[in-house]
């Protein structure tokens, strides 16, 4: 008796679907992330987001996509195909969005450097580019040198752990007043601003475990003051380091000529 020729499975043409349903799964994600970021009611995003997240990982999306391409078994245990989506295809919503609450982060900061602050050791202010930390020269370094005072590394850990909480890059600028240096450390304020930049990076890194990757430094001498530098007051106000966490609009401008708002 010849032997029945087992029937080949038919072509599927629809496997293009797995990648058009990981697809618009993806960008229904990216929108619900864009909609729970943009409500004033913080509970109600994040309420949403978790929502998004539990149906994302617990399957239920993953389901509905398998049923349109035929996928679920039936009661005896046949399907049509057997195709396998891509591991990782399926999107989470991101745990650290770059655009964080700064503001929350910067009211936890003013409570937690009340002292600094009443000193006029440390200034902290919301500005268009992200979250400002000033370091001035009078809490934090000697005259002329880029060294940090170890006395300071308490106030320095509060500011890690603030940053350590976000996800957001953050740009070390040095800053000095107009008065020229010389020494024989520096021979200009472009090098004493620098220095200081890298000083607070190394303390970050070392000290407090901050990834470096996260960091930058710049030195702008006397070229972007706060206040003027007649006075010397206003002198005393320009000597900084400033930490900078960066949100979006923050990535691309340099730092403006004036600031204004800073409280």
């Amino acid at each position: 008796m010849a032997r029945r020729r087992k029937r080949e499975e038919p072509v599927n043409h629809e496997r293009w679907l797995v990648s058009y349903a990981d697809f618009i799964t993806l960008l229904f994600a990216f929108f619900v992330v864009m909609f729970a970021t943009a409500q004033a009611d913080r509970g109600k995003a994040e309420r949403v987001s978790e929502s998004v997240r539990k149906a994302l990982e617990d399957g239920q999306v993953k389901s509905v996509v398998a049923a349109i391409l035929g996928r679920a078994r039936n009661d005896k245990g046949r399907g049509n195909t057997n195709i396998k989506v891509p591991a990782g295809a399926e999107p989470t919503v991101r745990e650290k969005p770059l655009r964080a609450d700064l503001a929350g982060s910067m009211e936890a900061l003013r409570a937690a450097l009340k002292v600094e602050i009443e000193k006029g050791q440390v200034q902290i202010a919301l500005e268009p580019r992200g979250l400002v930390i000033s370091l001035r020269e009078s809490g934090f370094f000697a005259s002329g040198d880029d060294t940090v005072y170890p006395g300071t590394y308490p106030s320095m850990e509060k500011i890690a752990r603030a940053i350590a909480a976000l996800s957001s890059p953050v740009r070390l600028e040095g800053h000095t007043d107009a008065v020229p240096i010389h020494n024989s450390r520096f021979r200009n304020n472009w090098e004493l601003s620098a220095a200081r930049s890298i000083a607070v990076l190394e303390l970050l890194v070392s000290r407090f475990a901050i990834p470096a990757q996260r960091l930058a430094v710049a030195g702008y001498a006397d070229t972007v003051p706060v206040e003027s530098n007649d006075t010397e007051t206003g002198r005393a106000h320009n000597r900084r380091v400033d930490l900078v966490v960066l949100n979006e609009s923050g990535l691309e401008p340099e730092p403006k000529q004036a600031v204004a708002g800073r409280q």
